[in-house]
């Protein structure tokens, strides 16, 4: 109860942060930067203008990161069980989600169990935030605990709340019925892993802040975003406020009552139709009744579009976002090598996403293999997490470059070289497999490059070569007779 007491404590202090990194991603932010009389005035006549640069940001990363494997140290080849495993939890899916989580709110968590519908394949999945917290221990800084709480949304009872408890040997499952003031224990597991079964998938990891300061745990790709999404937003808000009272050309009309203006037909005009420029018809003449009808000059919304572009240029600085990415575009398109170059440190960007959540599928994995078997074997230590390449080339000039590696003295093997076409083990196994029956098809036998082949029998060689008659006075006779002073 120490351990539930401390870490939902430690997990209520973050929440308010989480839910508005949350938000902001959703774009479902409040409005920033408005003053409330204002909003009070206009009320219901103004509704926010919301710029998804967040979303922009977290999603352009999370489309670059998918995971395509595992393999085990000093193996060329994805791991089978592994793969099997993790596309038995659908983490194919849910991988993407924890990506998000954690690029978004810093952090996500995964959970592995025994699956008790079978036994061979452990049970993981992906957890958000918002429900999990865990504390690292500061010398080995592995997770020593962790807690899990939630809320049946279809329960009738709205201070029903449940709890898991995760320590290195055992599992504690608590309820509470007055929305978590007190615990009560329900279930225990003593699995005796020896490890917390919880691993953390952080997002820009930190030492000194992510082991003295609990709730920052991971950092937000949105920490740098957010004050200049509040700025867009209320530039853009405003930038409908004034389209809508200074952007449409006023009129004036002097020496007129409103009783004066009518259509053609002789029928008022409704002020929205007044304001709106709809024909104005009026027995006064300017002449004889001293009447006067102008119109001001309508405002230029200029000044909010380069405001808008000076934001997108700085959101692009500090994300690493190619312009292209926030609308920048000019007369003559940028060439496919420009395109690339601008998107150098975005994928840099994503190539270290590989290596900081790499890390944590990486102790998922050994964590799956602990709970299957028993032990962690020493080649999984040396684990691998296996990505698709996050740069965007063409698929022909990625091919082209893959063909002249492989024609050049085969710089590149035929295996290595479909693999960095995009085409999963999977898929190169059953292209082997093909190629293998096309070739014993058309040859009747395997070719090398696929398996060993049994060398063909060799004939006997011949010591002394058969006599032949050869008649005695040719020339032939001639050159088979020794020399003199040679024996024979």
């Amino acid at each position: 109860m120490q351990w539930v007491t401390r870490l939902a404590r430690l997990h209520n202090a973050q929440l308010p942060g989480l839910e508005t990194l949350d938000a902001y991603y959703e774009g479902e932010q409040s409005l920033s930067y408005m003053h409330p009389e204002l909003l009070r005035r206009l009320d219901t006549r103004v509704r926010q203008v919301v710029i998804a640069w967040p979303e922009l940001v977290v999603d352009s990363l999370d489309e670059r990161l998918d995971v395509t494997g595992f393999r085990m140290g000093g193996e060329e080849e994805a791991d089978r069980d592994l793969w099997q495993i993790w596309q038995a939890n659908r983490l194919d899916l849910f991988s993407q989600q924890a990506h998000v989580d954690a690029l978004a709110l810093g952090r996500a968590f995964a959970i592995v169990g025994t699956n008790e519908n079978d036994p061979t394949t452990p049970l993981v999945t992906v957890e958000s935030p918002l429900e999990v917290h865990a504390e690292l221990d500061p010398r080995t800084r592995t997770v020593r605990a962790a807690l899990k709480r939630w809320r049946d949304e279809d329960t009738e009872d709205p201070g029903l709340g449940y709890a898991t408890l995760y320590l290195p040997n055992r599992t504690v499952w608590y309820t509470s019925d007055n929305g978590g003031g007190t615990w009560e224990e329900t279930d225990r597991d003593e699995h005796g892993l020896g490890q917390v079964p919880v691993v953390p998938i952080i997002n820009r990891p930190r030492t000194r802040r992510r082991l003295n300061r609990p709730a920052r745990l991971g950092r937000s790709e949105l920490a740098s975003v957010l004050p200049l999404s509040d700025a867009a937003c209320k530039i853009a808000t405003d930038m409908m406020i004034s389209a809508e009272f200074h952007a449409m050309p006023r009129r004036y009309a002097l020496g007129f009552d409103k009783d004066d203006f009518v259509d053609a037909s002789g029928r008022a005009l409704t002020p929205w139709e007044a304001v709106a420029g709809v024909l104005w018809a009026s027995p006064k003449s300017p002449k004889e009744d001293g009447v006067s009808v102008g119109q001001f000059p309508e405002a230029s919304l200029s000044n909010f579009h380069d405001t808008l572009n000076a934001l997108a240029k700085l959101v692009a600085s500090v994300s690493g976002l190619p312009p292209h990415y926030l609308g920048f575009s000019t007369e003559n398109p940028a060439s496919a090598d420009a395109i690339r170059s601008s998107e150098a440190r975005h994928i840099k960007r994503a190539e270290r996403r590989h290596g900081w959540f790499g890390d944590g599928w990486e102790q998922v994995a050994r964590l799956v293999l602990l709970v299957r078997d028993g032990r962690i074997p020493p080649e999984a230590l040396r684990l691998e997490t296996m990505w698709m390449d996050p740069a965007t080339p063409t698929f022909a000039a990625q091919a082209d470059g893959v063909v002249k590696l492989y024609s050049a003295d085969k710089l590149l093997p035929r295996r290595a070289a479909r693999r960095a076409l995009g085409y999963s083990d999977t898929q190169i196994r059953d292209m082997e497999a093909e190629d293998t029956e096309a070739y014993n098809r058309i040859l009747g036998d395997e070719p090398p490059e696929f398996g060993p082949q049994q060398p063909p029998p060799q004939q006997p060689l011949q010591d002394v070569a058969p006599a032949v008659p050869v008649p005695r006075g040719s020339t032939a006779a001639r050159f088979l007779e020794p020399a003199q002073g040679v024996s024979r």
